[in-house]
């Protein structure tokens, strides 16, 4: 049984749509390749917080990159038993003590031509995890709700293209940045459980050289889904 501060979240998994959540969502003609990830909720010293892998720093996609863990969904899979899968090879994390609770909208990642299914679930039973593969994974991080929350930890990042999206930063010296696919679910679901505040929004991070070597190719893809973010509504 999830605790009742995770109550928001599991209520705001069974009405958010795709279009509070990203600009595209998996067109109906495309060949996607189907993946998931584990947005894991825990309870730590601080109180609640959610399980993170950063990538390795010297791997030619996404180098440095923070997100959930997860990844393809294999033939036969699930995406729930994907994304535990995925997160025990990560992690070691044990699948027994991990209750999932929900999910939220397929997203879809054009560069990448993946259609992402986030798998919600309360980590019951923390088992011990660190970093299985070096050569995939740089450091595992459980960061405070209440640190994402925190306005003093609240960015905007922005891409050598002008792309502009939210950010955080995490790690005990906050010089790690939290951006990008998973910086935007955790952001706007947040927001749509009515747990954020407000925050400087004109703080600009610009990303560090090291995530950006590469870098998947860049495609001009128009947004499809009714998205606004209201960060731009404020303005």
């Amino acid at each position: 049984m999830i605790p009742e501060w995770l109550r928001p979240v599991e209520q705001g998994a069974a009405s958010i749509t795709v279009h509070e959540l990203t600009r595209f969502m998996p067109p109906e003609d495309a060949d996607t390749r189907q993946g998931a990830v584990l947005v894991l909720f825990g309870e730590g010293p601080s109180g609640g917080e959610l399980l993170l892998t950063e990538r390795a720093h010297h791997m030619r996609s996404h180098p440095g990159q923070v997100s959930f863990p997860g990844g393809s969904i294999d033939e036969g899979e699930t995406p729930v038993q994907a994304a535990l899968r995925e997160a025990e090879e990560e992690t070691g994390l044990d699948p027994a003590g991990v209750e999932v609770f929900g999910q939220l909208p397929e997203l879809w990642l054009p560069p990448s031509n993946f259609a992402v299914t986030p798998i919600l679930a309360w980590w019951h039973e923390p088992s011990h995890v660190d970093v299985v593969d070096p050569d995939e994974v740089h450091d595992i991080h459980r960061v405070a709700i209440s640190d994402l929350l925190d306005p003093d930890n609240r960015i905007s990042v922005r891409h050598p293209t002008g792309w502009l999206g939210p950010g955080f930063l995490i790690g005990p010296e906050r010089d790690v940045i939290l951006w990008g696919f998973t910086a935007g679910i955790i952001a706007r679901l947040f927001e749509f459980v009515g747990w954020s505040s407000e925050w400087d929004e004109t703080r600009v991070r610009d990303l560090p050289s090291y995530m950006l070597q590469g870098e998947p190719r860049r495609i001009d893809v128009q947004p499809n889904t009714r998205f606004r973010d209201p960060r731009e509504e404020r303005r």
